[in-house]
């Protein structure tokens, strides 16, 4: 019999190295409070996020889910977020960054037909200003980010095909303004795709349900969603890549000049 002592450790650094590429905190800012929660199906995935806080202000949030799911799929996603990270330097512009993006998935999936359909992913991606509240976005096939408003439940639809799939996709890139103490929840398919052992499927409306009827603070609620799929009976460690991110927003307040203090 042989030792697979030498796969388990190259897989165990793949999965550290993975995790050295995911942000290990959310921003610290003056207008909102952001939270993130990932696990991995088989340690390692396809899901990948980040918050970048451009050089003018404006904050830039992503979330992105790989064809498939484990080892290859890390791989991709390794290209993928560090593609992303080096077009954000260069570009202002969510639908800039997006094409740039699928074009260089393109490349990769023109040199194998056999391996093709791997280099694709969905892809939501936002870059919000600050003072505005406002929301430049494009969404390429990822599952609708909500957002809960008072009692009104808003979703930001598909505005193309996931990337990687077609050399000159139609993309669209909208907006939305985000008003005082809006909740908005990104999240990948293995949240609400998930089963129990009757094959049921936790579904987007009782991932919609508990966004609409839960007061918990960012963290408590980000921790309610998985607690939620345990209870529905979803298997641990997951069969899919779960990753959830929660953004509470509040009105915009200018940088406290060191030294002073905010007013009462």
């Amino acid at each position: 019999m042989k030792c697979q002592c030498g796969g388990e450790f190259e897989l165990a650094l793949a999965r550290n190295v993975q995790q050295l590429l995911l942000p290990k905190s959310s921003p610290s800012c003056h207008w909102c409070c952001f939270g993130v929660k990932n696990l991995m199906a088989q340690g390692l995935g396809g899901d990948f996020f980040d918050f970048i806080t451009l050089p003018d202000g404006r904050q830039v949030v992503f979330l992105g889910d790989v064809t498939g799911h484990g080892l290859h799929a890390s791989v991709v996603m390794s290209l993928l977020y560090g593609f992303i990270h080096r077009a954000c330097l260069k570009s202002c512009s969510p639908l800039e960054t997006v094409l740039e993006t699928n074009q260089f998935l393109q490349s990769f999936a023109e040199r194998s037909q056999k391996y093709d359909h791997f280099f694709s992913s969905t892809l939501f991606f936002g870059i919000i200003e600050p003072q505005t509240l406002e929301m430049q976005f494009i969404n390429c096939g990822h599952l609708p980010p909500m957002v809960r408003r008072d009692k009104h439940l808003y979703t930001l639809n598909s505005t193309g095909p996931p990337i990687g799939f077609f050399e000159n996709p139609d993309i669209e890139m909208r907006s939305f303004r985000f008003e005082k103490n809006d909740r908005l929840l990104l999240y990948t398919d293995g949240i609400s795709e998930a089963t129990n052992a009757d094959n049921h499927m936790f579904g987007l409306r009782r991932l919609s349900q508990l966004l609409m009827h839960n007061e918990d603070n960012y963290l408590e609620f980000l921790d309610r969603i998985f607690a939620e799929l345990k209870n529905f009976g979803a298997p641990n460690p997951p069969q899919d890549d779960c990753t959830a991110i929660i953004m509470d927003f509040h009105p915009f307040l200018a940088p406290v000049p060191r030294g002073q203090t905010l007013p009462e």
